[in-house]
C-alpha cells in the first residue's frame, strides 16, 4: 500500500526549550499545539496505519508489520477478535501532521472472565513528546470511561494471543517474528504519565553451539518420560492440517487456563489463526505428544521471517508472499512460540520430551539460533528451565497498568 510522504520530525521537541523572547514564546506555543482526533475517515485510517513508516524511517531494527494482518488486528478489515470486543482509534496531530496514535480496546471476553472493568491500549506509536503521548492516553481514557472502564492495561495489540508488551531492553538488533518493537523513550512516555509495571515478559536466546552440553541431559530425561508414560512423539501431519492446527490451538487454550491475563481464543479466532499459519508452518519445527492416541502436548516453532518481511515492506501482494516463502532453508533462526501441555499432564515432564524430539530436526534443517518468546516473569517453571538450559535473556518487554491497583480475581490466575 502506498503511504504518505515522510514527515520531518526533527524539530518536534524544540518547544520544550526555554524561549529567548516573548515573541518566541508566543510563536512556540502556537507551533507546538497538539490535538488528538478520533479516526473515522478513510483518509485518517490511512494516516493512522502509515505512521510507523515515518517514525521508524531511519531505524534499521524496525520491521514493518505484515500489512494485511495489521489491518485486520486494527479492525480496519474484519477480524473475529472484535466479535466480542470494541475498539476506538485516536491520532495525535502536530501542525496537522500525524505524530502519534493509539487504539483503545474493550475486550469483553477478558472482563467477563476476570470480572473486571479493564480497558486495553494497543498499537501505540508516538514521537518523543510527553504532551502528545499524554493527550493520546487522555483520549483513550475518556472514551473507555464512557464504557464504564476504570483500569487500563497495555500495550496489547489487541490481546495476549497476539502482540504484547513494550520493549524495554534489547534495542541493539531487530525483533524476531511476531514480536513487538518500539523506540527506547516509549517507556518514559508511559511512566511519566503514571503507568506502572504490571508484568515483564522475556525473550530467551540460544545458539546451536550451546546444545552440546544440554542435549545429552535432555535426551536422557526425554527417554525416561517416553518409556514411563508410553509417550508417542511425532511431527505435525500437514496432510491433516485442519485437525492438527485445531488440536494445537485447543491444547494452547486449555494449557494456559491458569496463566496471568489469558483469555482463550474463540472458535472463530482459532479458524482464523489456522488459515493464516498454514503456509508458514514447517513440520520439522513442530512436535505433538500423544498418550494412548490422544494429543496431550504440542511444541510449535516458526522460522524468523522478519528479514523477508522487511524486504517486501510488509506487502504480501502481488508477489510478496512468494518472496516470503522462497528458499526457506536460507533462514537460520527459529522462534519457539509455544510449548503447551494439558494441565493434567504438566507434571509428567512432557515439555522436555517435546523439545528433545524437535532438536535433531532443527539441526538437520540448518538452524543456528532460536528464541523462546515470550515468557512471563511469573511463569517460574519456564524461567528456571530456560536459565538452567543455558538460554540467555536478550530482550525484555513490559505490560503497564493504570488506575486502581489490581486486586481482582485476576490474581488467582497467577502461576
Amino acid at each position: 500500500m502506498p503511504h504518505a510522504a515522510q514527515a520531518d520530525y526533527s524539530n518536534y521537541t524544540q518547544y520544550e526549550l526555554r524561549p529567548a523572547t516573548k515573541y518566541d514564546a508566543k510563536k512556540q506555543r502556537f507551533m507546538s499545539q497538539i490535538e488528538v482526533i478520533p479516526v473515522d475517515s478513510r483518509r485518517d485510517r490511512k494516516r493512522f496505519f502509515n505512521l510507523p513508516w515515518d517514525l521508524y524511517a531511519d531505524d534499521p531494527n524496525w520491521i514493518p508489520p505484515i500489512r494485511l494482518v495489521q489491518k485486520e488486528l486494527l479492525n480496519f478489515h474484519k477480524h473475529p477478535f472484535y466479535n466480542t470486543a470494541e475498539v476506538r482509534h485516536f491520532m495525535a496531530l502536530k501542525d496537522g501532521v500525524p505524530c502519534g496514535r493509539v487504539a483503545a480496546i474493550v475486550n469483553h471476553a477478558h472482563n467477563d472472565r476476570y470480572d473486571e472493568k479493564r480497558g486495553f491500549l494497543g498499537f501505540f506509536e508516538c514521537i518523543d513528546n510527553q504532551e502528545a503521548a499524554g493527550k493520546l492516553f487522555d483520549a483513550a481514557r475518556e472514551w473507555l470511561g464512557t464504557k464504564g472502564i476504570d483500569q487500563l492495561r497495555g500495550p496489547i495489540n489487541p490481546s495476549l494471543n497476539y502482540e504484547v508488551g513494550l520493549l524495554i531492553e534489547g534495542f541493539d538488533d531487530p525483533p524476531w517474528f511476531m514480536m513487538t518493537y518500539n523506540k527506547p523513550y516509549y517507556q518514559r512516555l508511559f511512566e511519566e504519565y503514571g503507568f506502572r509495571k504490571s508484568q515483564d515478559l522475556a525473550a530467551f536466546w540460544g545458539h546451536v553451539d550451546m546444545l552440546e552440553e544440554i542435549t545429552q541431559k535432555f535426551n536422557s530425561l526425554s527417554q525416561t518420560v517416553v518409556e514411563r508414560f508410553d509417550l508417542k512423539l511425532r511431527r505435525m501431519d500437514v496432510k491433516n492440517f485442519k485437525y492438527e492446527i485445531e488440536t494445537f490451538l485447543d491444547i494452547y487454550n486449555k494449557s494456559l487456563v491458569s496463566t496471568w491475563g489469558f483469555v482463550p481464543m474463540s472458535d472463530a479466532e482459532v479458524a482464523k489463526q489456522a488459515a493464516g499459519m498454514k503456509q508458514m508452518i514447517i513440520p520439522e519445527l513442530t512436535t505433538v505428544a500423544e498418550v494412548d492416541g490422544k494429543p496431550v502436548g504440542t511444541m510449535f516453532g516458526l522460522l524468523d521471517y522478519n528479514p523477508r518481511i522487511k524486504e517486501i515492506d510488509g506487502k504480501l501482494f502481488p508477489f510478496g508472499f512468494l518472496k516470503l516463502l522462497r528458499n526457506r532453508k536460507g533462514l537460520k533462526k527459529v522462534r519457539l512460540i509455544s510449548t503447551n501441555v494439558l494441565p493434567e499432564y504438566q507434571s509428567w515432564g512432557v515439555g522436555i520430551a517435546l523439545v528433545a524430539r524437535l532438536v535433531p530436526d532443527a539441526l538437520a534443517w540448518g538452524l543456528q539460533e532460536a528464541e523462546f518468546s515470550w515468557v512471563l516473569e511469573s511463569n517460574h517453571l519456564s524461567y528456571r528451565t530456560l536459565v538452567k538450559s543455558g538460554a540467555k535473556i536478550t530482550k525484555k518487554y513490559r505490560v503497564f497498568d493504570y488506575g486502581p491497583p489490581d486486586t481482582t480475581v485476576n490474581a488467582k490466575y497467577m502461576p
